[in-house]
């Protein structure tokens, strides 16, 4: 492909190309046979017509309707929101009828990472302290920030001290669903490879106790080194240690008895299998779906192969694809579990008054993307081609190997908080639009859908994938991400830990009434 492409044709049943640059109006164009000019400017990623479409006929790309006309487009034609409407999706669903051949197991890849006395691995080692509540986030925050470089340079295998901070732990029902969701973010923070030690502050009366979120999430700690014993991890409560400044010394103590053990940790190479990788798009413009998300996608379908974890979240964003994924699910039961979701989505959206075809942003319309459906088809590239293997609810342990979903919100934040609860030890984040994401304590590789945003946004890209439209395959791109994983497992730091982002965007998400 010449660095002077036009366009990309993307399927032999699209009416459809896509641009892979800026084109003004009168640019002749020949797709698929059909020669043609445009008929106004059509920016990159944008949809372009390349025969005549009826009114409420399908619009077809990837080989698959992403909604219908709403009058009569012909070729050359911008085609986007102004001309199509989002239909929903198909309910007649083939379930765990597609079980495609896998790639050959890779058994002789390592990565230099952290192990834990829990059998678990880590690719960071940081420290967290934990506030079971908001009325705790302040004492937690000072804690941290008590340990700067000046301290932090005496442990140089210690990658930081973390505050976890939120905006719940009270006024919601004991044992309801928003303080289960609540503790099983926490604990799986608590319970993650990535965390060396951590200390859990409270207020003291608050409803999300600390003595439940240990005891329910089954928290231990020894000698600083997260889930590894038998002790409950040491814990305080600011109305029974004396108020802000006394509870912030205390903490202060504490911490700096977990520093010597986790820095005594030290990596080595573990066997890549043990890596958990967390998928996520933010700021997705039309080229997501044909550039980063399926390079992703083979990524993932490696991370498989070599016995790893490759996690798919965004339920919002699995809406009108999710015909592909119930038929690649390992059984029956998997598939209903995905429908399941799905209907709860609709449901959820509704008592809103709100539509799931509401997800696509202001910022991915303008970048190209018309419905949910177009998202959507794009969005779960990232999952590959191998077979889903589970469904979890939302910070939910992940239990097994192999590709699987999580049922997350599509709002970057709570999305990566909840998969990183669940295990995610690195997480690959595509953009089209330009998200400068991070999420300690896990890494977040960003990969850039075009050239244009990657070179003006490079200090905070990782790769990019635009190259797929200047020649480039799907194949080697997704070969370059693999192996950018397991270096970025390795240490590598990704633009987002150079820039010190992530205390702030973990954001758990619950649900339920607010008391």
């Amino acid at each position: 492909m010449s660095e002077k492409v036009d366009f990309i044709y993307l399927d032999g049943n699209d009416n459809i190309c896509v641009a892979t640059r800026n084109l003004p109006k009168g640019t002749s164009l020949e797709v698929d046979g059909h020669r043609f000019e445009l008929q106004e400017d059509i920016r990159l990623g944008h949809k372009i017509a390349i025969r005549e479409i009826d009114s409420e006929l399908p619009v077809f790309k990837y080989g698959q309707p992403i909604g219908l006309t709403t009058s009569r487009v012909t070729p050359g034609e911008w085609v986007h929101v102004h001309n199509v409407k989002h239909v929903a999706p198909e309910t007649d669903y083939e379930k765990a009828t597609n079980h495609p051949e896998p790639l050959p197991p890779i058994t002789d890849r390592t990565f230099m990472g952290y192990k834990r006395p829990n059998n678990t691995s880590g690719t960071r080692n940081y420290i967290g302290v934990l506030s079971s509540v908001n009325c705790s986030a302040s004492v937690a925050k000072y804690i941290a920030r008590h340990f700067d470089q000046s301290i932090l340079k005496d442990y140089p295998n210690v990658d930081g001290i973390v505050p976890f901070v939120h905006g719940e732990g009270c006024g919601m029902q004991f044992g309801g669903i928003k303080h289960e969701m609540l503790n099983r973010v926490l604990g799986g923070i608590a319970r993650h490879p990535n965390i060396g030690g951590y200390l859990i502050v409270g207020l003291g009366c608050e409803q999300s106790t600390i003595g439940y979120l240990v005891e329910s999430q089954r928290l231990v700690q020894i000698d600083g080194v997260g889930d590894s014993g038998t002790q409950s991890p040491p814990v305080l409560s600011m109305q029974d240690h004396g108020g802000t400044m006394a509870t912030v010394e205390l903490g202060i103590q504490q911490i700096a008895k977990l520093l010597p053990a986790a820095n005594d940790v030290k990596r080595e190479p573990i066997p890549v299998s043990e890596l958990m990788v967390g998928l996520e798009c933010g700021g997705s413009d039309g080229n997501s779906g044909v550039t980063a998300n399926p390079a992703v996608g083979v990524a993932s379908d490696l991370l498989v192969a070599s016995g790893a974890t490759a996690m798919l979240s965004e339920m919002p964003e699995v809406y009108g694809a999710e015909h592909l994924l119930t038929a690649r699910s390992r059984s029956v039961e998997v598939a209903d579990k995905l429908l399941e979701r799905i209907r709860w989505w609709e449901w959820y959206a509704g008592i809103w008054g709100e539509s799931i075809n509401n997800n696509p942003s202001a910022g991915n319309k303008e970048g190209g993307l018309t419905t949910i459906a177009e998202k959507s088809l794009g969005a779960v590239a990232k999952g590959g081609s191998t077979v889903l293997e589970a469904v979890y609810e939302y910070a939910e342990q992940v239990d097994k190997r192999g590709f699987v979903l999580m049922d997350t919100p599509g709002f970057d934040p709570p999305s990566v908080t909840g998969m990183v609860a669940g295990g995610a030890n690195v997480v690959v984040f595509t953009t089209g639009r330009g998200s400068c994401f991070g999420c300690k304590p896990t890494p977040s590789i960003k990969v850039a859908t075009n050239t244009p945003m990657y070179e003006r946004m490079i200090d905070d890209m990782d790769i990019n994938a635009g190259t797929v439209l200047t020649g480039k395959t799907v194949q080697q791109l997704g070969r370059d991400i693999y192996e950018e994983i397991i270096e970025v497992a390795s240490g590598k730091q990704t633009k987002s830990e150079i820039h010190g982002i992530g205390d702030e965007e973990f954001v758990p998400w619950t649900l339920g009434a607010q008391l």
